[in-house]
Parts: structure tokens; sequence; C-alpha cells
């Protein structure tokens, strides 16, 4: 018996993501953020003294959200939110808290094409992160945004045809802020994720 047309077109639909593989990701990642050359700058004594203070970033938790395409067999387009839960430490007071949000591009290189269970990816982008300084938040106008290029690699795995895990080592390489409040910024600033997280498949 000949189906109808439109139980054709079902059946096209339904194969459509097997047939074509994988033609995206969305994937939410949590890990730590190390950075390479905490010291940020000076904090100048109180008057009349030369003495001056070292002002340093502290390691912490690291949450992104990314959104893949593959244009190609191995190569992919990437697009990234990342909040950081750091601090600056202060020598005589003591850590206190402070936030980091970002924005990112990035190509991705793949190992195998897409559709593979196991896909190593080399990766290659630019961006830029805001730094909100202690007592005030994303909302506040107050953060200093720094333009930053980054790189790193990583490995996908499909465990179904709609879930995988993801595990991602990228150095984000910027300039320092708070040049407008703290002496002696300078150099900089490498910022590395380490990170695994979960994906959506489409």
């Amino acid at each position: 018996m000949r189906r109808p047309l439109w139980a054709e077109g079902v059946l096209i639909l339904a194969a459509g993501p097997a047939a074509w593989g994988q033609a995206a990701e969305a994937s939410l990642s949590f890990g730590r953020f190390l950075f390479t050359d905490k010291t940020i700058g000076e904090l100048a004594g109180s008057t009349g003294s030369s003495l001056r203070e070292t002002l340093k970033l502290g390691d912490g938790f690291r949450a992104t959200a990314r959104f893949s395409i593959n244009s190609r067999k191995f190569v992919g387009h990437e697009f990234g939110y990342g909040f950081q839960r750091s601090s600056l430490d202060f020598a005589s007071q003591g850590k206190t808290g402070m936030s980091m949000h970002g924005g990112f591009y990035n190509m991705l290189l793949h190992a195998m094409p897409e559709g593979s269970s196991i896909r190593p990816f080399l990766c290659g982008g630019g961006g830029f992160m805001s730094f909100f300084p202690p007592g005030t938040s994303a909302f506040s106008g107050n953060g200093f945004s720094k333009v930053n290029v980054n790189f790193g690699a990583g490995l996908k795995v499909k465990l179904s045809p709609i879930y995988g895990v993801r595990f991602d080592v990228r150095d984000y390489v910027s300039g320092k802020p708070f040049e407008d409040f703290f002496l002696n910024v300078r150099g900089m600033l490498h910022n590395i994720e380490v990170s695994a997280g979960i994906s959506i498949l489409f």
C-alpha cells in the first residue's frame, strides 16, 4: 500500500537528525578558573606614608553556557557566556568577593567528524570580560571591561542521540583591570578555565 505524501514527509523529518548528523549543541559547564599572574597592582598607603600594599586576584568558581554550530564536517562555531566568582586579596585586610562576567566566540577544529561519539577539538577566538569591584554588581555599571583572546582544547563525548558531556581547558588572555583605582597596573592576565559540563545535541 502506498503511503500518503504527508506520511512520507513526517518520516523524513523524524529521520532528519540521524540522516544529517549533529547540527548544533547547547551546553552548561562548571569548574574552576586559575590566574597565572595574580598581582593586579598596588594600593597607596595613607597620607604621608610611602608604604604600598600589593593587590591580587583570587582563583574561584566558573559557570559557562555555550551554543555551538557545526558548519562543516570538522569545523564548528561557538558562542558563550561565562560567570566567575573571584576575590580581591588585600595583604592587610584579607579577601573580599567580586564577580566577573564575559562573552566570547570560538572557532572549533574537531579531530573527528560531526556525529562521532568522541570528538577531541582545538579552539581559538576572542571576546570580553567585565570585572566588577567588591560591593558592585553587573547592574551597577561600574565594571571594568577588557577585550581578550582565548585558546584551548577539549573533548566532547556523545552519550545518546540527545545528550553528551564535554570537558574544556581554555586560557583567556587580557589586560589587567582597575587601572583607574590602583597603581602600577601592568602586564597581561591569563585566566585559565578548567571545566566539565553536560550538552543537549540537536
